[in-house]
């Protein structure tokens, strides 16, 4: 069934690291003669190209990319920033075109724009700075054990690898006594354009190939120079990811090369489990698997018919 006559539609294109959707976006945005949003949060930064896998010059040369590299990771940017500031790009865009491509990989990014962000309560600030000290004298993975225990349904959904979401779900639990995830109001904000989401998949073991030989590549290509030379922004959100962490590691002398580099992996393919446990509990997504440009392509064209 098409969708309603000359809809403005987003077509968000989601999936796990690694799958391809950086390639299909361009696919569509050329069929559709019309332009791209990323919601990558880490793509957004300039100094972040190699380790968050940026398009590259000659793909941004194909289609007009909006939100890649148009930040200093010395700014500081938050989720509520974007989903402003997108809306805001978006909402321009469509005074010229009827369709808009956004990608990325980051789900509650891509959330922000399509249905709007959850209300949480503020906290003290002293509870974050616990938190702070917490994580320096005792690790990450003592903070991981207490969200385990005290919000099992938001610890299988999360990155419990990246300690700024686990620290902000605890920040909420302890500043209130009730579970980070009993504040996500799952409502949809109206928005004054249609979504649909296309998923890219594959088998596991093909998503965890293609993960492993893009790491590789990302080495080859100069990861641990970009790393070398973000030492003085360690701190910053962005850089307590996947990619940049195991690689900090490394340079303080914790851990070997080879080691830090099968912990990206091991890591990439731990993120992308949970991307796609992500995308699955949403009915809306439309399925394709990652090879099926053609076949995705005739969807978008018989939905805008």
């Amino acid at each position: 069934m098409s969708l309603n006559k000359n809809p403005k539609i987003l077509w968000s294109i989601v999936g796990p690291t690694g799958i391809g959707k950086t390639a299909l976006s361009i696919e569509l945005a050329k069929n559709l003669k019309t332009e791209i949003i990323s919601c990558d949060s880490r793509q957004f930064y300039k100094e972040l190209k190699i380790g968050t896998a940026a398009p590259s010059s000659e793909e941004l040369s194909l289609v007009t990319h909006h939100f890649i590299g148009n930040l200093s990771i010395a700014q500081d940017y938050s989720v509520g920033d974007f989903e402003k500031d997108a809306l805001r790009k978006i909402n321009e865009l469509f005074n010229k075109y009827d369709q808009l491509i956004m990608v990325g990989g980051s789900g509650l990014y891509e959330k922000a724009v399509n249905e709007g962000l959850d209300n949480f309560p503020d906290i003290d600030s002293k509870v974050r700075e616990d938190l702070m000290v917490e994580i320096q004298e005792k690790g990450l993975s003592y903070l991981q054990e207490e969200l385990k225990k005290n919000d099992p349904e938001y610890y299988s959904q999360v990155d419990y690898n990246n300690p700024v979401r686990v620290m902000r779900a605890l920040e909420i639990f302890r500043g209130t006594g009730k579970p980070y995830s009993s504040f996500r109001k799952n409502l949809v904000e109206k928005r004054n354009f249609t979504s649909v989401k296309i998923g890219l998949t594959a088998s596991r073991d093909l998503i965890y190939d293609r993960i492993n030989k893009r790491v590789d590549l990302m080495m080859e290509k100069g990861l641990l120079e970009e790393v070398i030379s973000l030492q003085s922004y360690r701190h910053k959100n962005a850089l307590q990811t996947v990619g940049y962490k195991e690689l900090f590691d490394y340079l303080d002398g914790n851990s070997s090369l080879e080691f830090a580099i099968d912990e990206i992996k091991k890591n990439s393919r731990r993120y992308a489990k949970r991307q796609l446990t992500w995308y699955r509990r949403d009915e809306s997504v439309n399925w394709f698997d990652y090879q099926s440009t053609q076949e995705i392509v005739d969807f978008v064209t018989e939905k805008i018919r």
